[in-house]
């Protein structure tokens, strides 16, 4: 009795055309690439080359795999190569001072500190719970998407967004006691 194969076959379906993939996700890697610290000036830039990378890369796409979960892979590898590369150089740039301020609405000011609020907590969160979070949380997607994003175990990605979670609640729980504080 011959051995069984320790791989799973591949469900062989039609690779979906680059223009397709980013036309539907496009948006999604803008966010995704904002999320893992690429500056607002330079996202464009840089979804184009994870795109570049799509391109090339297309042929070993795996068609039953989710395309959110394979685009952050290498959205996550991407950004990793530019800031390594050019981060610094462009964090100097980002401190110069902008244009000019255009008035804010209170609704604007209550999304800008929402957006600040959640910007600071994942700045205190390392990569690896980070991650989990903002692809569940901030991207919607499953946990086997994650795991498949990250190449970690499911069970690996439930543990850290239980912990990422309970560690936001916290936070959101201090800044209401400050608030009641200054009541």
């Amino acid at each position: 009795m011959p051995a069984a194969d320790p791989t799973p076959e591949r469900i062989v379906g039609p690779t979906p055309a680059l223009e397709q993939l980013y036309r539907d996700h496009f948006e999604f890697v803008w966010r995704s690439l904002l999320r893992l610290g690429i500056p607002r000036g330079s996202v464009d830039d840089v979804a184009q080359d994870v795109f570049l990378v799509v391109r090339r890369r297309l042929a070993d796409y795996d068609v039953t795999r989710s395309a959110p979960a394979w685009l952050f892979g290498i959205a996550r590898r991407v950004a990793s190569e530019w800031r390594r590369s050019t981060g610094r150089a462009q964090r100097r740039l980002d401190l110069l001072p902008s244009g000019p301020i255009a008035i804010a609405t209170d609704r604007d000011a209550e999304l800008g500190e929402a957006a600040e609020f959640v910007r600071r907590f994942l700045e205190t969160l390392d990569e690896d719970h980070r991650l989990v979070f903002v692809l569940s949380e901030l991207e919607g997607l499953s946990g086997t998407e994650i795991s498949f994003a990250l190449s970690t175990n499911r069970n690996t990605v439930y543990t850290r967004l239980r912990k990422a979670r309970a560690r936001f609640e916290a936070a959101i729980d201090a800044v209401h006691a400050e608030q009641e504080a200054v009541r």
